[in-house]
């Protein structure tokens, strides 16, 4: 199994193996719109993609998204937590390429909304996490059905 040393998860630094199911979420500022991606590597090398490794992660990099407005700072934070390797770079643009992606989901807010809806309704952002989260679970799960679907017929 290689390792892509140029893929690092945006939360904690860990690079992708080949065959691990991954996201990528890309954020549209103009649209102030978070959309989440199926792994695909070409896409993982455009600027203003940003890579997470696990559901928990994706939700993370939302959460903070939701928080912060734009991704970039979390990024930013990463840098003193862990070494990049030699020619990884953060990859940020104000509207990335996104075609050929094939997207799992989409977020849209109206930010002046949003602090009156979590003062009045706290829990309602953990429901959004929680689908968020049952989505992506599913995801991994087909992915990882397929993997081993292709392991039985190679074996034949």
């Amino acid at each position: 199994m290689s390792i892509d040393p140029l893929s690092m998860c945006s939360i904690c630094g860990d690079s992708r193996a080949e065959g691990q199911t991954w996201f990528l979420l890309a954020e549209s500022r103009w649209q102030n719109s978070l959309k989440i991606l199926g792994w695909q590597e070409a896409l993982a090398r455009r600027n203003g993609i940003h890579e997470a490794c696990c559901p928990e992660h994706v939700q993370e990099l939302v959460t903070h998204w939701m928080a912060f407005g734009n991704l970039d700072f979390l990024l930013m934070n990463q840098m003193s937590s862990f070494e990049r390797p030699r020619g990884a770079r953060i990859r940020v643009a104000l509207e990335p390429d996104l075609r050929g992606a094939r997207e799992i989901g989409e977020l849209a807010i109206d930010r002046e909304s949003l602090g009156r809806i979590l003062r009045e309704y706290p829990d309602s952002l953990q429901i959004l996490l929680d689908e968020l989260y049952d989505v992506l679970q599913r995801e991994t799960e087909e992915a990882q059905n397929v993997e081993s679907a292709l392991k039985v017929v190679r074996a034949c």
